[in-house]
């Protein structure tokens, strides 16, 4: 029996103590007496009837009051406490109970504040302990992670189900590039912690490659790996090496130590290292076709011509005929030359598509470019303003080449005897120029250096300085400083992207570590449990939020923002993020954007809701979908399942329901008031991600609170959020 309904019965009892005597006395005294008297009660009693009952009425509002009164003091007052002390030992240690009520109330609630803040204490004590003998476990996981994100070959571990535990920059780069959508949201959906690798791969293949690799293990194989091809089903070529994760090192030895050896050697999951072989495939199979075309289409040529020389080699033939057969000669080599011509500069291609483009700093750059000068050209130089934190993606060869070529011409033909460097920033581009004095240089010029393939210092190359420049995404062009009469080739490069460096603290801080790598995962299977019967702590969550041009679906109004984050193993993954802006094809509610922040012109050239969702649809495959008042989300996302043809038919949880079963006694369940009740710092918030963030970090700190109350399994929060007030909105 809960407060409420004992709040009731306290009031029919009330009303029943204060009328009951009167009306048994009043009662009594009128049967028990003799007609002629009921009489004169009546003319006694009659008159004043009314005013008796307005005086009784008065003396029960008045108890009502006070019971209610005393209700909320105490019996309210002490629930409110109860569940503000669950928030103190629980979510929120720096949480303290509000000193209101009478007296009584407020001295129990400093007397819990006091035994809250003697725990906290210990705690702190206790929690800076465990720090210390965790660091250097830390250490090591952060040394490792930051190996992992340096690998530019592509690395995913998975357990035997298949299931992601780890994985690199590069593999999630590599990812991005097989998504369903690579346009859309980073294209991201494909990898992240608890999903499945045969999402990418065919299970047959992964599992033939398992079953090698094991029987090499029985066989006590000195290399237990196993290699395959594949492709993606964006139709990308991929190159696998399988490697296995075993349970541990063997001791070997006695005959004692055989079991133990062969636990050892046990699987417990396996490693992939990929490799995009797509573009090498094409260069050689368009390798294959040049050598195909040179030796098909000359052997017929050099058979005409050996064929026509042999019959110039008659001294009666006939004067027409030989200039015949010279024709034939002219026209077969003429043929044979284009098609050699033709053949070079397929191969120039097919170089310059070879080019790998790296990361390094712009200074050593610079540093590189003037030694190899002045070593090998024996030409002065200096350099004037270098940013020093400038980061170029370049091909460092190909790029010193151009440079010395260019230093060579200027040498040679314009007796330049000292040149400088100079590097400067311009947003995602970086301008590297090359400055001389002396004589003026025309556009032509140019135009044949940039042209004419690089030769110098008895070298050769196929490519120009147009070739590498291309290559680079860049432009190149000449100007003139008159006043210094100086002039400089402005060379533009891309700047490495400043997100794909990593931070050298990741080597030393205990929480640096990259977010998409779980250890843990290797403990876990998803084909031990149904669903429903599932831990809450075990399963794998997609949170989203929705941004709308207004607040009635049916009505016509749009989603222009999807955001949704990750929690794998108990753990938010912020990195595993999906964020998309959205063409609502239709003009917004101008009272909506004060609360979003999103303009109109922001939604200009974003993709349409059926080019986005499917990709939100693999983001959160195979997992339960969690929102802060969900209703409201899911039903923009079923007004369309009949246009797009998808169906989020997933498990919802509600962090609103869950919420008000946790603390059904507080006052708001809005996602800002749960946030400050669970000491959460909230940033970001009104935009879809950021609020997806937050409710996530809300759903991190509610699990245990709704195991304390009996709520473990994903059956049983659904049950519980289904019997809660809010659980009746609709929209």
């Amino acid at each position: 029996m809960n407060a409420r309904t004992r709040f009731v019965i306290a009031i029919v009892v009330l009303g029943l103590l204060m009328t009951g005597p009167f009306l048994i006395t009043a009662l009594l005294i009128w049967f028990s007496a003799e007609p002629d008297d009921q009489s004169m009660l009546a003319q006694l009693i009659g008159p004043r009837l009314p005013l008796g009952a307005l005086m009784t009425i008065a003396g029960l509002a008045i108890g009502v009051s006070v019971v209610r009164n005393l209700f909320r003091q105490y019996v309210q007052g002490l629930l409110r406490m109860a569940e503000q002390q669950h928030l103190m030992l629980g979510a929120n240690r720096d949480f303290r109970i509000e000193l209101k009520g009478p007296p009584e109330v407020q001295r129990l609630a400093s007397t819990a504040n006091a035994l809250a803040q003697q725990r906290d204490e210990l705690l702190t004590d206790v929690e800076a302990q465990i720090a210390n003998a965790k660091r250097s476990l830390e250490a090591e996981k952060d040394r490792l992670a930051a190996l992992m994100s340096e690998l530019t070959q592509s690395v995913v571990v998975c357990n035997l189900d298949g299931r992601i535990l780890l994985y690199n920059s590069s593999a999630r780069q590599q990812f991005r590039a097989l998504s369903v959508a690579p346009g859309v949201a980073g294209g991201g959906e494909l990898i992240g912690l608890g999903r499945s690798i045969y999402g990418v791969f065919d299970r047959n293949l992964v599992a033939h490659a398992l079953e090698t690799i094991q029987h090499k293990l029985r066989n006590d194989g000195v290399s237990p790996v196993s290699n395959f091809v594949t492709t993606s089903g964006s139709g990308q070529l991929l190159r696998v090496q399988m490697a296995p994760v075993l349970a541990g090192i063997g001791t070997g030895g006695s005959s004692e130590d055989s079991a133990e050896a062969e636990a050892a050697r046990r699987m417990t999951g396996f490693i992939l290292m990929l490799d995009n072989i797509t573009r090498n495939f094409e260069s050689e199979s368009r390798r294959d076709q040049m050598l195909h075309t040179l030796t098909e289409g000359n052997r017929s040529a050099l058979a005409n011509v050996r064929a026509a020389a042999e019959m110039l080699e008659y001294p009666d033939l006939d004067d027409a005929l030989r200039q015949r057969f010279r024709g034939v000669i002219r026209d077969e080599v003429k043929a044979m030359s284009e098609r050699l011509d033709e053949t070079a500069t397929e191969f120039a291609d097919a170089l310059k598509a070879r080019w790998p483009l790296e990361e390094m700093l712009g200074a050593d750059l610079i540093a590189a470019a003037q030694r190899r000068i002045e070593a090998r050209l024996k030409v002065p130089t200096k350099h004037e303003e270098i940013d020093e934190s400038l980061w170029v993606k370049v091909d460092s060869f190909s790029l010193l080449q151009a440079l010395l070529y260019m230093v060579n011409r200027l040498s040679e033909e314009f007796e330049v005897r000292e040149v400088r460097f100079r590097l400067t920033g311009a947003g995602r581009l970086v301008h590297l120029d090359l400055i001389w004095s002396g004589q003026a240089m025309s556009t032509e010029t140019v135009m044949s250096w940039e042209l004419e393939p690089m030769r110098f210092d008895g070298e050769s190359s196929p490519l120009t300085v147009r070739d590498v420049i291309d290559r680079h995404g860049g432009e190149m062009w000449l100007e003139r400083e008159k006043v210094r009469h100086r002039a400089f080739f402005r060379i533009l490069l891309p700047a490495a992207n400043p997100q794909e460096q990593v931070d050298p603290a990741l080597l030393t801080r205990g929480e640096g570590r990259p977010e998409y790598y779980d250890f843990d995962l290797f403990k876990w299977s998803e084909k031990s449990h149904e669903l429903d019967d599932r831990l809450l702590s075990e399963l794998t969550y997609t949170i989203f939020d929705t941004e709308t041009t207004g607040l009635n679906p049916s009505e016509g109004d749009e989603i222009i923002q999807i955001g949704a984050t990750r929690i794998v193993n108990g753990k938010l993954l912020r990195q595993e993020s999906f964020e998309q802006l959205i063409d609502p094809r239709r003009k917004l509610n101008p009272e909506s954007i004060p609360i979003h922040g999103i303009q109109p012109e922001m939604l200009v050239g974003q993709p349409t809701i059926d080019k986005v969702l499917p990709a939100f649809h693999a983001f959160a495959s195979d997992t339960v979908l969690i929102a802060h008042n969900a209703a409201f989300d899911m039903r923009f996302l079923q007004m369309k399942e009949s246009h797009t043809g998808l169906v989020f038919d997933q498990p919802v949880l509600d962090t609103l329901l869950l919420s008000e079963v946790l603390h059904p006694n507080q006052e708001s369940h809005r996602l800002d008031a749960i946030a400050d009740r669970l000491n959460l710092h909230i940033v970001g918030r009104h935009t879809a991600l950021g609020d997806a963030i937050v409710t996530a970090e809300i759903f991190i700190k509610m699990i245990p609170l709704l195991a304390e109350k009996g709520v473990r399994t994903l059956r049983e929060a659904r049950e519980a959020a289904e019997k809660s007030y809010y659980a009746r909105i609709k929209y």
